[in-house]
């Protein structure tokens, strides 16, 4: 386990992540990382939780389109 202070950056606050945490997220620097709030904390993400709703909602249209007994309400 690794732990970040969290430290004045201009005006805001930051934290530092370990080279190790970046290799994790398959990030570097200047890349965006999504806060989410799950039970029990947060949650550091490159995936937008947003695009990844529109991806599982394509899915399952894409899928109903294939399968005629859904599309006709079967």
């Amino acid at each position: 386990m690794a732990t970040v202070r969290v430290m004045t950056v201009g005006d805001a606050a930051g934290i530092v992540l370990p080279q190790h945490a970046l290799r994790h997220l398959q990030v570097e620097k200047g890349d965006t990382l999504y806060v989410v709030e799950v039970p029990g904390g947060i949650q550091l993400t490159p995936y937008s939780p947003e695009v990844a709703q529109q991806m599982e909602a394509a899915v399952r249209a894409l899928r109903a389109e294939r399968d005629p007994a859904k599309k006709h309400g079967q």
